[in-house]
């Protein structure tokens, strides 16, 4: 079994950025990837400069071939287990018993976007319905936009889509009281109490919320707030400490409790643009490549 300097688990934007600044340091790098992006459903990308309105498969086809360029490797496939290896460094075993070891691990896995139980809604994911008004408020300025308000930070949510556009109504169980009415009153945000029963689609579009009591609240756009779970496996089987927020602790660099184990990515900041984990990704390298050259130096002087 080959070891590379480096294994990472995960090729969107975080891992593909880890692996061109490894690779162009002249580290041997292989990147595993099971082709599940969190952005699939999107049909474009915004916030990352120059790439602003790139559909986000070509940005990872573009991000591939640019590893590929400085002789990184590519593997398409799922890693079901990650290890310790005798001797030092990991091991991780892929679904289809594929076996890879590398000196050092970075894991830029990401996260599943839990979306509120309305039918109609996990069909519209990434289309009409999106979390973030700095990814996706643009396109929808000046249009009739409904937030969901299934979590604390929805009010917040709501108060920043007013930004885009003046057509804003939020949907909630419990119409809120005192300061938190005082502040959506001052961004014009309409409240309905309540909750959304489906989402109404015509000719391939959404349409509307329908209520409780059978009426549709026309909107173009809806905002909600996903529960978001890390695919953060690999990182348990190592042991990696968690933070309070239940996410795989790391520091500013991306280094875990683990010796050796990085992390990067919406697999540790699920609120983290293209944009921000790209740059995760980056600074993560830069420190694994220091980490490297430190133990390549403690080798030569225990010879």
């Amino acid at each position: 079994m080959t070891e590379r300097d480096v294994l990472i688990i995960g090729g969107g934007p975080a891992g593909l950025s880890a692996a061109l600044v490894l690779s162009r340091a002249r580290r041997s790098v292989t990147v595993v990837d099971a082709g599940e992006p969190r952005n699939a459903t999107a049909e474009h990308m915004h916030g990352f400069f120059t790439r602003d309105g790139m559909p986000p498969g070509l940005l990872l086809e573009t991000g591939r071939t640019e590893v590929r360029g400085y002789g990184g490797e590519i593997v398409d496939g799922r890693v079901e287990h990650a290890a310790p290896a005798d001797g030092g460094g990991f091991v991780v075993t892929l679904a289809d018993g594929t076996r890879l070891k590398g000196r050092q691990l970075l894991v830029t896995t990401g996260v599943t976007d839990v979306l509120p139980d309305v039918p109609g809604l996990q069909e519209r994911w990434g289309r009409e319905v999106q979390m973030c008004p700095y990814c996706h408020g643009w396109e929808v300025r000046d249009k009739r936009i409904v937030v969901l308000a299934n979590s604390p930070q929805s009010l917040h949510q709501a108060t920043l889509l007013t930004q885009w556009s003046p057509d804003v109504t939020l949907i909630i169980q419990k119409a809120p009281e005192g300061e938190d009415a005082t502040r959506l009153d001052a961004r014009g945000i309409r409240v309905v109490e309540g909750e959304a029963r489906r989402v109404v689609v015509e000719n391939d579009r959404l349409t509307g919320i329908e209520l409780p009591d059978g009426s549709v609240l026309g909107c173009d756009a809806v905002f909600v707030a996903p529960d978001f779970v890390a695919k953060d496996g690999p990182l348990t089987d190592l042991g990696c400490e968690t933070g309070e927020d239940g996410f795989v602790a790391v520091d500013a660099t991306g280094r875990t409790s683990v010796p050796g184990v990085w992390a990067a990515g919406n697999v540790t900041n699920p609120m983290g643009q293209v944009i921000i984990v790209a740059s995760a990704g980056a600074m993560s390298a830069a420190m694994i490549n220091a980490d490297l050259i430190e133990a390549e130096i403690a080798e030569k002087l225990a010879a």
